[in-house]
C-alpha cells in the first residue's frame, strides 16, 4: 500500500482559522464530558462516603487491568435530557480488559439519584448488551441501583425496547455461552434484582448489597410484613438460604478481588482469524485534523487527508481511484487489523452509489471489516440523476451495506444528512460501534433547506387557499423551524438520545477503532447472502 501525500498546508490562514475552531469544539466536549463524568452535588458524595462505598467510576478502574485502556460509551448520554440531572443516563459503559479479557463493563452511578434508571439509562443498558451480543463480549455488571425512575415508569417498563429488554439480553448471552457476572454494591431493586439472577456469577457486599424484587416498603405496603433490608435481601441470606448470590465480600476492593479472581477462570475467547500486521502509527500528525476539518459544515474538504491521520503509516490502497469521485474506497490497517474504507468526498452519485456497493461485496467476499466515513449531504437529486436511476443504484449501495457479513463501524466526522446516512452504515444498520465528533450534525436534511421547505409549503397553503400572503407569518416559520434545527442537529443532541455510541475527539479515533475491531473478532462472522438488486 501506498502512503498517502497530504497537501495540507499547516501554516496556511484557512488551516490555522479550522484548527482554532475545531480544538475549541474538542476543548467544550472534555470540559462537558468531565463534568458529565465528576461533576456531583456534595451531598450525594457525603451519602455514598458514609456508606463506605466507593464511587463508581473508582471500582472500573480497580476491576480493569492495569494500564490498560477503557473505551467508554455514551458519556454524554442524556446530556440534554431530564433538565441535566441524569449525566451520563445514570450509568457507566464500556469495552475494557479484565483479566486479560475483553469486557463489556455496565455501572450503575449511585451517585445520580441512588442510580435510579431513566428511560435513556434503559437504553443504554439495552445498547450495552446488544454490543456485548454482537460481538460476544463478557459482561461485568456493577451493580447500585434504587430501580426505575418511578416519575417516568411508562416509559421504562412495557414496550419491546425497555427494560424488559435487559434481561431478555442477558438470558441470550447466556443461550449463546457469553459468560456473565454481577458485582453486588448496592441494591438491585424490582428489575434490577434479575440482573445477578440471571449472572453466572454474583458477588454481594455485605452491609451495602442487597437483592429483592419489592424493598422493605413496598413488602409493607403490599403485606403488612415488617422486615429489614438484610433479612430480607442481604448478602448472608442470599450466599446462605436463597442461592441468588454466590460469594459474600466484607469490602467493595474484595468483592473486586473475587471478580478477577472468577474471570481468570474463563475460557480464552476465539477470535476469528482477522488478518493483522504489525502496528504502525499514522506518517501525518493526529493534531492536523483539527486544520483539516472545516469551520463551517458546508464547506467541503478531502477525506484521504483525514484517512492519512487514521490508518497505519498513512498508507491506503484505494480501490477505483478514478470513478466514482465523490465516494472515497480502499484498503487500509488500523492498529494493524485490515479494513475497506469508505468515506465520502461529496454527495453520492450514480456511479459512486455503484463503486460503493461493489467494494462492499469485495470487504465481505474478503472477511474484511468496513469502516465508513461520514461527511454526506445525500444521494443526488433532480431529474437527469432519476432518470438515470439514482434511487435504484442508491438502493443498492444499501442493500450491498445492510446485508454484510462482516464487522461494520462508522465515524461521523461531520454532517449525515438524507438517505446518505442510510448507505452509509447509520445508526440503523447494525454496525458494531458508531462514534461522532463533536462537529457532526445530522438530520433528514440541513436546517436551512428544512427552514425554507417548510416557509415554501406555508406559502404555497396561503396562495392556494386564496389568502392574502402574510410575509411575517411565513418568515415566522422559517426561523422556528431554523432554531429547532439548530438544536436537534447538533452532536450533543444526537449522543444525549444515544443515535450514536458516545461524541469522540477527533485526535482519539484511532484508539478508539483499534479497541472495536478486536473486540469484534470474539463473534464469527454472519452468513453470506444479499436480498434482491434492482438491476
Amino acid at each position: 500500500m501506498r502512503k498517502i501525500q497530504s497537501t495540507i498546508n499547516a501554516s496556511s490562514a484557512e488551516f490555522r482559522r479550522n484548527f482554532a475552531h475545531n480544538k475549541r469544539l474538542a476543548a467544550e466536549f472534555r470540559e462537558r464530558q468531565e463534568a458529565a463524568r465528576h461533576s456531583r452535588p456534595a451531598r450525594d458524595l457525603a451519602r455514598i462516603a458514609k456508606q463506605g462505598k466507593m464511587r463508581p467510576r473508582e471500582r472500573i478502574e480497580k476491576l480493569i487491568d492495569p494500564g490498560t485502556p477503557f473505551l467508554e460509551l455514551s458519556s454524554l448520554a442524556a446530556n440534554m435530557a431530564y433538565g441535566g440531572e441524569a449525566p451520563s443516563a445514570s450509568c457507566i459503559a464500556g469495552i475494557g480488559i479484565v483479566a486479560g479479557k475483553e469486557t463489556m463493563i455496565r455501572a450503575d452511578d449511585c451517585t445520580v439519584k441512588g442510580g435510579a434508571w431513566y428511560p435513556l439509562t434503559v437504553k443504554k443498558i439495552v445498547r450495552a448488551l446488544d454490543i456485548a451480543l454482537e460481538n460476544r463480549l463478557p459482561v461485568i455488571h456493577l451493580c447500585d441501583s434504587a430501580g426505575g425512575f418511578l416519575p417516568l415508569q411508562a416509559e421504562l417498563f412495557p414496550d419491546r425496547q425497555m427494560a424488559g429488554r435487559i434481561f431478555r439480553n442477558q438470558s441470550l448471552l447466556s443461550k449463546l455461552g457469553v459468560q456473565q457476572l454481577a458485582l453486588v454494591f448496592g441494591h438491585c431493586t424490582a428489575g434490577g434484582a434479575y440482573i445477578p439472577a440471571l449472572s453466572d456469577y454474583s458477588v454481594i457486599v455485605r452491609g451495602t448489597g442487597a437483592v429483592f424484587l419489592g424493598g422493605p416498603p413496598l413488602v409493607r405496603a403490599a403485606t403488612g410484613e415488617e422486615v429489614s433490608v438484610e433479612e430480607l435481601g442481604g448478602a448472608e441470606m442470599h450466599t446462605s438460604v436463597s442461592g441468588v448470590c454466590d460469594y459474600p465480600a466484607a469490602t467493595e476492593e474484595e468483592a473486586i478481588s473475587i471478580g478477577r479472581d472468577i474471570v481468570r477462570l474463563w475460557r480464552e475467547p476465539n477470535k476469528i482469524a482477522g488478518r493483522r500486521e504489525p502496528a504502525e502509527a499514522p506518517a501525518y500528525d493526529p493534531e492536523e485534523l483539527y486544520g483539516i476539518l472545516p469551520d463551517d459544515i458546508k464547506r467541503q474538504f478531502e477525506m484521504r487527508e483525514i484517512i492519512a491521520r487514521i490508518v497505519d503509516g498513512s498508507r491506503f490502497h484505494e480501490y477505483q481511484p478514478n470513478y466514482g469521485a465523490t465516494l472515497v474506497c480502499g484498503f487500509a490497517n488500523i492498529w494493524g487489523f485490515k479494513v475497506g474504507i469508505l468515506a465520502n468526498n461529496g454527495v453520492l452519485f450514480n456511479d459512486s452509489s455503484l463503486k460503493g456497493a461493489h467494494f462492499i461485496e469485495l470487504c465481505n467476499q474478503n472477511e474484511t471489516p468496513l469502516l465508513f466515513l461520514q461527511n454526506i449531504t445525500g444521494y443526488m437529486v433532480g431529474r437527469e440523476y432519476e432518470r438515470r436511476g439514482i434511487t435504484k443504484d442508491g438502493a443498492k449501495m444499501i442493500m450491498a451495506q445492510s446485508c454484510s457479513r462482516v464487522p461494520k463501524f462508522t465515524v461521523m466526522c461531520n454532517g449525515s444528512f438524507g438517505a446518505g446516512n442510510y448507505g452509509m452504515c447509520g445508526r440503523a444498520y447494525d454496525g458494531r460501534l458508531l462514534f461522532a465528533w463533536p462537529n457532526h450534525q445530522i438530520g433528514v436534511m440541513g436546517g436551512k433547506q428544512a427552514a425554507n421547505t417548510l416557509a415554501d409549503v406555508k406559502l404555497n397553503q396561503m396562495k392556494r387557499g386564496g389568502e392574502a400572503v402574510d410575509r411575517a407569518l411565513v418568515e415566522r416559520v422559517r426561523e422556528e423551524t431554523l432554531a429547532a434545527y439548530q438544536e436537534q442537529l447538533s452532536a450533543y443532541y444526537s449522543t444525549s438520545e444515544l443515535w450514536d455510541d458516545g461524541i469522540i475527539d477527533p485526535v482519539d479515533t484511532r484508539n478508539a477503532l483499534g479497541v472495536a475491531i478486536s473486540a469484534s473478532l470474539n463473534a464469527p462472522l454472519g452468513e453470506p447472502g444479499y436480498g434482491v438488486f434492482r438491476f
